[in-house]
């Protein structure tokens, strides 16, 4: 099962699948198409077949210890940004467990090194921060992160795996 680039016909698919797996966090469709349209290098679908999409992962560049407020539109990305956020993922349950969503964060943090971000960071929900650990990413405590974290719920968790900045030779 490939990911390939989120496209704009995807949109439909990949809010069934974000209404059924974050039942506690939905999203409008405006949201993933202005994500996709503003950063199309972080966007990708798990293409399982002839027109069938079992998961996608919605990721783009922004602020560190900012995550965007859940449902809300970015209008721009910031320049220069201070991380590679990874807004979303998700899978139907029925594609979990063969390794296909590491195969998506490894091509992720592939990207984020190579457009020299300094780290990646995600808030983790869903019981989710043991798969982020397994990659790498640690949970940053912070009060004031974790008084906006409470708005997802009291589980979610601010992640962040640095990136070793590549050495420039001159």
């Amino acid at each position: 099962m490939p990911w390939r680039a989120m496209e704009t016909q995807d949109l439909p698919a990949v809010i069934g699948i974000a209404d059924r797996v974050h039942l506690n966090y939905p999203e409008e469709e405006a949201v993933f198409a202005e994500r996709q349209h503003l950063y199309p290098g972080g966007c990708f679908v798990l293409h399982a077949g002839p027109a069938e999409i079992t998961g996608y992962i919605v990721s783009h560049p922004w602020h560190f210890k900012q995550p965007p407020v859940l449902n809300v539109l970015l209008e721009r990305l910031p320049d220069p940004a201070s991380t590679f956020y990874v807004h979303d993922i998700a899978l139907l349950p029925e594609t979990r467990g063969n390794g296909v969503a590491s195969d998506v964060v490894r091509k992720l943090i592939t990207h984020a090194k190579e457009a020299g971000f300094p780290n990646i960071s995600l808030v983790a929900v869903n019981d989710s921060t043991a798969f982020w650990e397994r990659h790498g990413f640690r949970t940053l405590e912070d009060d004031a992160l974790n008084k906006k974290l409470a708005t997802y719920d009291e589980h979610a968790r601010y992640m962040v795996l640095g990136l070793r900045k590549r050495r420039q030779f001159t």
